[in-house]
């Protein structure tokens, strides 16, 4: 018996909850996917945080929820077969500064959301929602954009939304179906994020990761699946305290409705260190790199290495401009990309995704890669390196014609929103390249697998340019190049 006794004491001991560990079931939550638990969870996460810290378990389940603050010292850790749902009312959702979401944080400490389970926003019945009460007269037109039949994006909860926060780990964990960003992390420090899978093609402006005025940041071995930017870094402090700084993202893969990999739009402060290596992109309808400088802050000392993109729109984006009111342009300097393969499609390369990129509103050829600054104003020093680009040719002067006589005629839009196709019809098919300060080129390879009427690169007010060992294949007319108002140009090693 005594032998008994103590074999009860043990199992009491192993099967005892550990102490930091919060079960929400033990708070009330339901797991039917009807119970609004909103309140259940967040007793959970107070007395974890009051506790010095702790564990909050959603365990196997669906648990519908509105919006939850997660506090300093506190793990959101999601078990597999973890659903957590977002409520499809609106009136379930509140925030902290401007963005609603479904789990929010604000200068908390050593927070982490962990797990093999599932955050699902339901997006699209929540924006759908919150669209009707426009149409009953409970949302004011300012609030909502005519053009687009859609609200605006602030009335649209986020998944997760982090402001001001320190010492965070994202891992694991799915998210899904958000109703505008999927996350955003802004003024953060010292962020992880590792594992993370974002399938979010339910509506419109879902980009998977936004990165704003962070320092000190990881992102790796994510999958992204969004209808508008994959991994996107921004900058959005007027007061210029507060830049993005000390940024590495790897080995990710990337499908969007919009870019892939994207500095800006939003560049009010600045952007600078960024690392980004192994990312694979693919059936993208914009770019796979685009590094946007048009708010009036800067971007410097960027390397991107090793990216393949296939069935991609646009290979590289490159601009400087002046967009939202900014009195300034630039600075954009000191970029290295090397180690890229990219494909690009005839036809839209999203067209079978439920949210696709928008038709533009004018005919036109295929795009160029480019690479503008806006006058006076370059883009500086930008190196190049093993760079394939695979186009598909057809260009045709009946279909939408510049001919290169008409170069003035390009636009140079600075306060337009800078995308790809910004300029309209392009004469280049290979790459354009306007105001910019510094290029080289080394060990370019552009081919086009049907003929093009357009050279493969036009030079506009470029300077200091090198092109070392560059291939120009699949083009046998004359004209490769065109330039106007260079200088300071080397060719060494060009072939056909």
């Amino acid at each position: 018996m005594l032998h008994l006794y103590y074999i009860l004491i043990f199992f009491n001991l192993i099967t005892k909850p550990i102490p930091n560990e919060y079960n929400i079931i033990a708070f009330g939550a339901k797991e039917d996917a009807i119970t609004l638990n909103t309140q259940f969870i967040q007793n959970a996460i107070d007395k974890a945080y009051k506790n010095g810290g702790g564990k909050v378990i959603i365990p196997k389940g669906k648990f519908l929820t509105g919006s939850i603050v997660l506090k300093s010292g506190v793990e959101l850790h999601l078990q597999k077969k973890a659903v957590l749902l977002g409520s499809t009312n609106i009136e379930d959702y509140i925030s902290i500064h401007i963005w609603k979401a479904l789990i929010l944080a604000d200068s908390a400490t050593n927070i982490s959301i962990t797990g093999d389970g599932t955050i699902d926003g339901q997006g699209a019945e929540l924006a759908l929602n919150i669209d009707s009460l426009f149409h009953i007269g409970e949302i004011d037109s300012m609030y909502y954009e005519m053009k687009e039949k859609r609200p605006y994006a602030t009335l649209r909860p986020h998944i997760i939304q982090f402001q001001n926060c320190k010492n965070i780990s994202i891992k694991n964990v799915t998210l899904k179906n958000s109703a505008c960003w999927v996350q955003t992390y802004e003024r953060c420090k010292n962020l992880m994020i590792d594992g993370v899978n974002v399938d979010s093609d339910a509506y419109w402006n879902s980009d998977g990761i936004d990165v704003i005025d962070c320092k000190n940041v990881r992102i790796t071995n994510c999958f992204i699946n969004s209808s508008d930017d994959g991994i996107c870094l921004k900058s959005e402090d007027f007061s210029l305290n507060h830049y993005s700084d000390s940024i590495y993202i790897a080995n990710c893969t990337v499908r969007s409705s919009a870019s892939a990999v994207k500095f800006g739009t939003s560049l009010v402060s600045g952007i600078k260190n960024v690392v980004i290596k192994n990312i694979k992109v693919f059936n993208t309808f914009r770019s796979a790199i685009a590094i946007e400088c048009t708010q009036g802050g800067y971007i410097e000392n960027v390397l991107i290495d090793n990216i393949v993109a296939k069935n991609t729109g646009n290979a590289i984006f490159i601009r400087i401009g002046k967009i939202r009111g900014a009195n300034k342009a630039g600075p954009l300097r000191n970029v290295i990309i090397k180690n890229v393969k990219v494909t690009v499609p005839f036809d839209n390369p999203d067209i079978k995704y439920n949210i696709r990129g928008p038709e533009l509103p004018f005919f036109h050829n295929v795009f160029p890669s480019s690479i503008t600054g806006n006058p006076g104003v370059f883009v500086e020093n930008v190196i190049l390196e093993n760079i394939e680009i695979i186009y598909p040719g057809r260009g045709n002067k009946a279909f939408s014609y510049i001919p290169l006589y008409r170069l003035d005629d390009i636009p140079e839009n600075e306060t337009h929103y800078p995308e790809f196709s910004m300029f309209g019809e392009l004469p280049a098919w290979g790459f354009y390249i306007r105001h910019v300060k510094g290029l080289t080129l080394r060990n370019v390879m552009l081919s086009i697998k049907k003929p093009d009427y357009r050279p493969a690169i036009v030079f506009d007010d470029a300077h200091a340019v090198r092109i070392e060992k560059l291939k120009i294949k699949g083009d046998d007319k004359k004209q490769i190049f065109f330039f106007k108002d260079t200088s300071d140009f080397k060719f060494l090693n060009y072939k056909k």
